[in-house]
């Protein structure tokens, strides 16, 4: 995750596993905070939306086996669930995201997406900097923030 600035619009950075590239799409502060939840292994109390549809999955015995970055059209991307029973669910990114790291599932991105919309890795120091300003972000957010 990373803040844009000046606009403070967070990014879920996703990096590729063989290269240097990382495509980056733009989410909203409620799915960045849910992503960060579960990225730094923080338990809300009750469950968030995310954690609800994985509770359903196995309450139905369906496992989430892929979330896919399938398409980029007109600048918004679109995303796949891809489940064990083959039946494939269209989502927005961000909520494919929150989903597939809360179900420890791969993410990937199809060719056509990264090439259109991959990017270099940025220096590892503007990195740092902005890891640290999305963290002061979420320490000033609260879920009533969100009601």
């Amino acid at each position: 995750m990373r803040m844009e600035m000046p606009s403070n619009t967070p990014i879920a950075l996703l990096k590729e596993v063989d290269g240097s590239r990382v495509l980056p799409i733009w989410i909203g502060a409620v799915e960045a905070t849910a992503i960060a939840y579960v990225t730094q292994g923080v338990v809300p109390p009750r469950p968030m939306t995310h954690d609800l549809i994985k509770n359903l999955l196995a309450a139905f015995d369906v496992d989430l086996v892929e979330v896919r970055i399938a398409d980029l059209i007109d600048g918004v991307f679109y995303a796949s669930l891809i489940f064990s029973n083959g039946v494939e669910v269209s989502a927005r990114p961000s909520d494919a995201l929150a989903l597939a790291l809360r179900s420890e599932v791969p993410i990937t991105a199809a060719p056509d997406v990264l090439e259109q919309a991959g990017v270099e890795m940025a220096e590892e120091a503007e990195a740092e900097d902005e890891v640290q300003q999305f963290r002061a972000f979420l320490d000033e957010i609260s879920p009533e923030d969100f009601q």
